[in-house]
């Protein structure tokens, strides 16, 4: 992709999920992820209700009459995406591709932290890490991430979700929000490195996935290539069996993420790249604001 292109892209990726960010998902980030601890602030006269705990007797001794120190939420936060690269995400059928749907739900996270002041890091995996932006401020690191996103080209075309994980629960040492934006299409068990790192930090799942994906289209026979293995075959799809045996695959695919999202506390989402993914994020904010 030549630079001009490449700067539109940006351009309008911005303009829609900044737009996004601010009018619709600023107030419901920030109530979905607080800071975690507070801070000491200042010290003020003892008011009725106030809890006996939180007297400063120094100050209270000093002045001859009660006072007591007043805490305040710590605000900054860092956001980690983790986001899967591999060739997978290429693929396009119906809407989107799902690697552009991914730029923009990980641009709408990233300006939404903006309006918080939070710090954003980018991890980019496939079957290895491929690349790490270290977390850090400003609306000049946003689009440096979301260039990133729209041009990168991956050293390996595989999935191990497993690896960037892993590489999150290691690397990072402060409790971090982090999101994983994959379509989950990975023939590796990653189950416990998903325990192991909700444990650590604050993660959740979002899933992003082509219709043709979870099933096939009666056209009769295709040439399918599996754009990870490199893998060709032919499939007649006017066969109801193999039709059949496809979505069942899916099916069983969609469970075992799903329970080991449960297992793990990891909140959950799933959107097909002809959906809009607005529902989707506000319903994970919301449940992350009742916890």
């Amino acid at each position: 992709m030549d630079a001009k292109e490449l700067l539109k892209k940006v351009r309008k990726i911005e303009i829609k999920t900044r737009g996004l960010s601010q009018n619709i998902f600023a107030g419901e980030y920030h109530s979905a992820f607080k800071g975690r601890g507070v801070i000491f602030s200042e010290v003020r006269e003892y008011q009725p209700g106030d809890d006996v705990r939180d007297i400063d007797w120094n100050v209270t001794a000093r002045h001859n009459k009660p006072y007591v120190k007043v805490y305040e939420e710590e605000r900054e936060l860092t956001l980690m995406l983790l986001i899967d690269v591999s060739q997978s995400e290429d693929f396009g059928a119906v809407g989107v591709e799902k690697k552009e749907m991914m730029a923009e739900i990980a641009a709408t996270l990233a300006f939404s932290s903006l309006q918080n002041n939070d710090k954003v890091g980018v991890i980019f995996f496939s079957d290895r890490i491929e690349k790490f932006i270290p977390p850090k401020k400003g609306k000049k690191h946003i689009l440096l991430i979301i260039r990133e996103i729209i041009d990168f080209e991956p050293e390996s075309h595989g999935t191990d979700i497993s690896v960037a994980l892993e590489f999150l629960t290691n690397a990072i040492k402060k409790r971090a929000t982090s999101f994983v934006l994959s379509d989950f299409i990975d023939r590796h068990d990653f189950s416990h490195a998903m325990l192991m790192a909700n444990k650590k930090h604050e993660l959740s799942a979002i899933q992003v996935y082509d219709e043709r994906d979870s099933k096939l289209p009666d056209v009769g026979l295709i040439h399918a290539s599996d754009l990870e293995s490199g893998q060709i075959r032919w499939i007649d799809t006017s066969s109801k069996s193999v039709r059949s045996a496809y979505e069942k695959a899916w099916y069983k695919s969609q469970q075992q993420l799903n329970e080991a999202a449960l297992k793990s506390g990891v909140e959950m989402a799933s959107i097909r790249t002809d959906e809009d993914y607005v529902k989707a994020l506000l319903s994970i904010f919301r449940k992350k604001a009742v916890r």
